[in-house]
């Protein structure tokens, strides 16, 4: 075996080097995450909730592989973002931004995290109030939570992406909520938060992937989102978009000098992952960006937003198709939902009751914390459907 084919063979899960680094990414993840929820209150600034998510993820990274001799890459693979109500993905705002929560408000969490590249990503919804969640907002919370258990149960060796696009629209349904369009699972990779398998939330003529089948080995970000609205956001407003990813495969000689500045700030400290804006120089970079936009040396993730009213939620969770079954290694348990639908239809009953670990031969169970984390519960939203893992 050469050299380069050694260096494939390790970046996948049949490495147990890169399984640990994806699930010490994950446990920083979920922490973070817990991290922010418990500091969600009214009259915080949205801003501050995600600085306070993408500062403990950078210093939490920062004391894993410290001497290591070769230096090993770790931190926010995607800045943290913090959604409120009908707004769909993305709003990440810049330290100038004076945004507050306000009581009620169903707010959508979405961060990640990487060690080494290989990235752990998850994103939750909570509202924004101590008694339990009723009315539409149970609902979509719901949806999207049942939604994500039943693919959970799809993305597994064998299946197709079509698979578990077909059945999460089956599920939003049952809660009277639709999938929003355009929202994309990846195949994740080292260093690539978007490799070329891709879930797609809703089948249309407008946005068609490939036809894939799930391989053992393989690490997925499932991301649904649910809503009560119509399910097809809208771009607002330009200005709202503050997270970039470069484009590693175009090149062009910029002619300012704050967007030569900015591109190359950019290139050494964000050369893969995505990044906040925030984390640059505010003034210069509103001048910068526009040119690298212009000339498609970024990629931007826009702001978008249902109609003013429609509630959305997300959860989004990694998984690990590992030998022995999926291991789901991002998670966060919900909070008391109370949906005014239930879930009678048989199929998605069935989807729900099916095992997600494979039996093992022998029957002992593994003990310590790695097997039970990220395990969270379906909870009252499906509806108390079997949903146990079979170890």
């Amino acid at each position: 075996m050469s050299d380069d084919e050694r260096d494939e063979k390790e970046l996948d899960l049949t490495s147990p080097d890169v399984v640990t680094k994806y699930k010490s990414a994950a446990e920083i993840v979920n922490k973070a995450l817990q991290l922010v929820i418990s500091d969600l209150k009214p009259k915080v600034k949205v801003v501050d909730i995600c600085e306070k998510g993408d500062s403990f993820i950078r210093e939490q990274t920062a004391k894993l592989y410290k001497n290591v001799k070769k230096k090993i890459e770790r931190g926010v693979a995607f800045p943290t973002c913090v959604c409120v109500n009908n707004t769909v993905c993305h709003f990440s705002p810049l330290a100038s931004d004076e945004t507050v929560f306000e009581e009620g408000d169903v707010v959508k969490i979405d961060l990640a995290c990487h060690i080494d590249g290989f990235i752990a990503a998850v994103a939750h919804t909570h509202v924004l109030q101590e008694r339990p969640v009723t009315g539409r907002a149970a609902d979509v919370i719901a949806a999207a939570n049942t939604a994500a258990e039943v693919a959970l149960r799809l993305v597994k060796p064998g299946k197709k992406n079509q698979d578990v696009t077909d059945a999460i629209q089956k599920v939003a349904a049952a809660y009277d909520c639709r999938i929003v369009e355009g929202v994309l699972s990846h195949q994740m990779k080292q260093f690539v938060i978007d490799a070329n398998k891709v879930v797609l939330s809703v089948s249309n003529p407008d946005t068609r992937v490939d036809d894939a089948e799930f391989e053992e080995n393989e690490v997925y970000a499932i991301d649904i989102v649910a809503s009560t609205g119509e399910g097809k956001p809208k771009l607002l407003d330009e200005k709202q978009t503050t997270i970039y990813k470069r484009a590693v495969d175009k090149s062009y000689n910029l002619k300012m000098k704050a967007s030569r500045f900015i591109y190359s700030e950019i290139s050494q400290k964000f050369p893969i992952m995505p990044f906040s804006a925030r984390a640059l120089e505010e003034k210069r970079a509103r001048l910068g960006l526009v040119e690298c936009m212009n000339h498609e040396l970024l990629q931007p993730y826009p702001v978008l937003h249902e109609k003013p009213g429609d509630y959305v939620a997300q959860i989004k969770f990694t998984v690990l198709l590992m030998p022995n079954g999926s291991d789901r290694i991002t998670s966060h348990p919900l909070q008391e939902v109370q949906p005014t639908k239930t879930v009678d239809d048989p199929e998605i009953k069935a989807w729900l009751a099916l095992g997600v670990k494979t039996k093992k031969k022998g029957g002992g169970k593994k003990k310590g914390k790695k097997g039970a984390e990220g395990e969270a519960e379906v909870s009252e939203a499906t509806n108390g459907a079997s949903t146990q893992d079979q170890e």
